[in-house]
């Protein structure tokens, strides 16, 4: 990755929260509340199905319609008996439809938790060393995955950063960091430069090159999305954070290309795949390719920013997380409709050490104190 000079941030003085907002639209707190409860929603849409290389977006919509359940407009439904060749995960009696009662836990929920406790603890001024002692502290060895495994591993042999990154890590550009970005951009409301530099700060722990840009760039999204006009602008005020030559960026564009073309989503999905399939199914870049289209192509409807990031394949807990915090900021929790935050029962599993059961309406005020600080 190029040396980059980190951007300045503020002080206590200027807060990011004071540059939110947009009109008559809804306050910062239900745009926080929104983020979260769209992450936590998301992540539970995709959850079951979260196997990108058996989970095809081909497969993902046979299922859908042998369940009655296109066009999607709520969690997945559960198999039927006599289904064949359509195994979901282990934990899906926990996140299909009519069955949920809270969230389930997951990594890409444990991450933001902790990106909170880490602003809380450490403050805006943390360091990627710090990252990593928290890690150790509170996060289970068990519960992290590639890259963030390959780094914890290294962490625990003794090994700093930038080390912890480069050491036997062949993940360094898989989607681990992304998915630990959404805690930078709520608390830098309207603010995608700031939130860039703090998620750049933590991604480093564990990645390089466009495993960091993909950092930089959904917490910058997740930022912008405070206050643009819709999903377009923030996807356009995200791509100014990453260098414009890297792969991420020019796959994000061509997905703007698209959709700007008038290319039915479908086919963008399948040109977008032909290109970056390759790099396979938990790489940042053609994840990122799957979220972009899942924001374009939703116009700002949540549930159907949701579903069709979902229905996109790879991996796609991770990406309805991200997709559902971007539309949940847009248009506030109190827009979110029912049938995705009333499951989730104000409630959150946890393998963070000291966060299990822990409420979403704590989670988010607790965010929205730093954001407005």
């Amino acid at each position: 990755m190029p040396e980059e000079r980190e951007p300045d941030e503020r002080g206590p003085d200027e807060a990011p929260g004071r540059r939110a907002g947009r009109g008559a639209g809804p306050g910062l707190a239900d745009r926080i509340l929104g983020g979260w409860t769209g992450r936590i929603a998301g992540n539970m849409l995709g959850k079951p199905v979260e196997r990108g290389e058996h989970w095809t977006p081909e497969r993902i919509d046979r299922y859908l319609r042998l369940t009655e359940a296109l066009p999607l407009t709520d969690y997945l439904p559960p198999p039927p008996v006599e289904a064949t060749g359509f195994e979901l995960r282990p934990e899906w009696p926990q996140c299909v439809r009519g069955r949920i009662h809270g969230s389930c836990r997951d990594d890409d929920i444990d991450y933001s938790i902790l990106g909170l406790h880490l602003l809380e603890t450490r403050g805006f001024q943390f360091t990627t060393e710090q990252v990593g002692e928290l890690w150790l502290l509170r996060l289970p060895y068990l519960q992290t995955f590639t890259a963030e495994r390959a780094a914890y591993r290294n962490l625990a042999n003794g090994l700093a950063p930038p080390l912890t990154a480069t050491y036997d890590n062949p993940y360094q550009e898989w989607i681990g960091a992304l998915i630990r970005a959404d805690i930078f951009g709520w608390t830098s409301p309207g603010d995608p430069r700031r939130a860039a530099a703090l998620a750049r700060r933590d991604a480093a722990l564990s990645h390089t090159g466009n495993g960091v840009y993909g950092a930089m760039w959904a917490a910058a999204l997740i930022a912008a999305a405070f206050t643009a006009a819709g999903p377009r602008e923030a996807v356009e005020g995200a791509l100014e954070r990453i260098p414009a030559s890297s792969r991420l960026a020019r796959t994000v564009r061509h997905t703007v290309a698209l959709h700007e073309a008038g290319v039915a989503w479908e086919d963008a999905l399948a040109e977008l795949a032909a290109q970056t399939g390759s790099l396979g199914w938990i790489h940042t870049v053609p994840n990122a390719a799957v979220i972009t289209a899942g924001l374009l192509y939703g116009d700002g409807d949540f549930t159907r920013t949701i579903t069709l990031t979902v229905r996109g394949g790879l991996d796609t807990d991770s990406n309805g997380a991200t997709a559902g915090s971007v539309a949940g900021v847009m248009c506030g929790a109190s827009a979110i409709p029912p049938q995705w935050s009333d499951p989730l029962e104000d409630r959150v599993r946890s393998a963070v050490f000291g966060f299990d059961g822990v409420r979403i309406s704590e989670l988010s005020s607790r965010t929205l104190r730093l954001a407005s600080g």
